[in-house]
C-alpha cells in the first residue's frame, strides 16, 4: 500500500501550477470538536503555505456562504470536525457553489457519521460490528436489561464525546441526565481487548496502529491532552489481524462511498489467549490533523511528510458528480 500511495504522490508533486491555487482552509465552526478543528487547521494552513499554496484561514460560522463567494478560492480545504463539516452540510454548500473539496462527500459523510447507519451497511458487507442497538431517551429503562459492561455512546458525534463505558456496578443515570447529544442512544456490547485504528487514503490502507491509554479507556482527553495515549504502529498483531484490519478498513472506506483519508476503528478481542475476533466499529470521515493525531503518524510511517499527505488530499478534492 505504501508503494501505491507514494507513487501517487509523484504526480501530485509535479503538479506546479497546482502550487498558485488559492486554498481556504476551513475550520473551528461551532460543533463540541470546535477546539480540535482549530489545531487541525492552523497545522494544516502552516503546512500549505509553506509549500507554496496561497492559504486563507476560515473560522466557519453561519455566514460561511458570503465568505467563500467574496473570497472566491480554488479548493476549500475541509479541517472542520464533528456536525455540520463532517456531515454532508458543508459538502452539500459547496457543492452547489461548485468549490472543489478535501475528503468525502455529502452521502458518504452523512452515513459514517451515523453510527447506527455504518454498522448496518458494513455489516451487510461483511464487517463484523458489536451487536447493538439505538434507544430513545424515554426508553433509557430499557438499559437495565442489558448485559454489563455495555457502551453508551451518540449516534453522531466524533472524538469520543459522549461515550461511557457502563461496568457492572456503574450508575448511568446521572450520565444520561446531562446528556445533550440528541433524542437517540446508541447502546452496544463492550469489547474486550485491543484498540486498532487504520487509515486509508485515496484508497490504499496506511498501516494498522495500536492505542493504548493508562485512563483505561481512548477518552477525548486520553486523544487530544499530551501524553494521554501512546501509539504503536505498526501494531504487534498476528499477520493474519493486520491483513484483516488493513482489508477491512479499505472495505469500509469504498462500501460508504468515501474519498481522500478516512480513519476505521476495530477492537480486537484475544482475551482468550486465542487468534480472537476483529470488530469493526466506525469510520471517521474527518480525521484529525493535530500533532496527537493518527492519521499524519500514519502517513509518516508510509514515507510522506505532513505536507505531501496535504497534497494528496488537495489533489483529489472536488465536488460530488
Amino acid at each position: 500500500p505504501a508503494h501505491a500511495i507514494l507513487s501517487g504522490l509523484v504526480g501530485s508533486e509535479m503538479c506546479i501550477r497546482d502550487r498558485n491555487r488559492h486554498v481556504a482552509v476551513l475550520m473551528g465552526g461551532w460543533s463540541s470538536e470546535r477546539e480540535v478543528s482549530i489545531l487541525s487547521g492552523l497545522a494544516c494552513a502552516q503546512a500549505l503555505k509553506s509549500s507554496g499554496f496561497q492559504v486563507t484561514k476560515i473560522d466557519v460560522d453561519r455566514n460561511i456562504s458570503s465568505v467563500l463567494e467574496k473570497l472566491k478560492p480554488d479548493v476549500c480545504f475541509n479541517a472542520l470536525h464533528g456536525p455540520i463539516g463532517e456531515d454532508g452540510n458543508i459538502q452539500g454548500l459547496l457543492n452547489i457553489m461548485g468549490i472543489p473539496y478535501t475528503h468525502s462527500g455529502v452521502q458518504a459523510s452523512a452515513i459514517a457519521m451515523d453510527k447506527i447507519r455504518t454498522k448496518d451497511i458494513c455489516s451487510k458487507a461483511g464487517l463484523l460490528c458489536p451487536e447493538g442497538a439505538s434507544l430513545g431517551r424515554n426508553d433509557i429503562s430499557l438499559l437495565e436489561l442489558e448485559k454489563r459492561p455495555f457502551v453508551i455512546k451518540p449516534k453522531s458525534q466524533g472524538s469520543s464525546i459522549g461515550v461511557n463505558i457502563v461496568y457492572p456496578k456503574d450508575n448511568y443515570i446521572s450520565f444520561l441526565e446531562k446528556w445533550s447529544y440528541g433524542e437517540e442512544i446508541v447502546v452496544e456490547r463492550f469489547i474486550p481487548g485491543r484498540e486498532l485504528t487504520v487509515g486509508v487514503l485515496n484508497g490504499n490502507a496506511l498501516c494498522v496502529t495500536e492505542i493504548t491509554s493508562e485512563r483505561g479507556f481512548y477518552d477525548f482527553s486520553a486523544k487530544y491532552e499530551s501524553g494521554g495515549s501512546k501509539h504503536i504502529i505498526p501494531a504487534d498483531l498476528p499477520d493474519i489481524i493486520t491483513r484483516k484490519a488493513l482489508d477491512q478498513a479499505v472495505l469500509a472506506h469504498k462500501t460508504l462511498g468515501c474519498r481522500g483519508v478516512t480513519r476505521s476503528d476495530f477492537r480486537y478481542d484475544d482475551t482468550q489467549g486465542k487468534l480472537g475476533e476483529l470488530y469493526f466499529l466506525e469510520v471517521n470521515t474527518q480525521p484529525g490533523m493535530t500533532s496527537t493525531s493518527l492519521i499524519p503518524e500514519q502517513a509518516s510511517h508510509a514515507g510522506m511528510t505532513f505536507s505531501e499527505l496535504l497534497i494528496q488530499l488537495l489533489e483529489a478534492a472536488k465536488c460530488d458528480l
